[in-house]
């Protein structure tokens, strides 16, 4: 049960293609944006489309294939988990981040 714990899965169309930076060391990590949508149709009967955009981030072997296979319009279902940030603006107001962490990325479309 505790893999259950802090598990996010979504199936969605990379927004930007992946940035990717080897850091010291050697080790990878890609950015980039998956966007999820909601069909349903409101009260007057038309069809609506809400589409959520999700911040990912992938280290690794991840991140590797994220730079080998992965590019805007792709089709992919990801498994991860949360982690939330916060930092202050140069306003000093204090800003949340909600990001997801890549385990495992399935790849399920080509480029539209």
């Amino acid at each position: 049960m505790n893999t259950l714990r802090n598990r996010v899965q979504l199936i969605g169309n990379l927004g930007t293609t992946p940035e990717v930076k080897t850091l010291e060391g050697g080790l990878k990590m890609a950015k980039l944006v998956i966007a999820t949508n909601e069909v349903y149709k409101n009260q007057k009967g038309e069809k609506i489309t809400d589409t959520t955009w999700h911040n990912v981030t992938a280290w690794g072997n991840q991140a590797a294939f994220a730079e080998k296979f992965l590019e805007k319009g792709v089709e992919v279902a990801i498994d991860g988990k949360l982690q939330n940030n916060h930092y202050t603006d140069k306003d000093g107001v204090k800003r949340y981040v909600t990001n997801i962490i890549v385990n495992e990325f399935t790849l399920l479309g080509k480029k539209k």
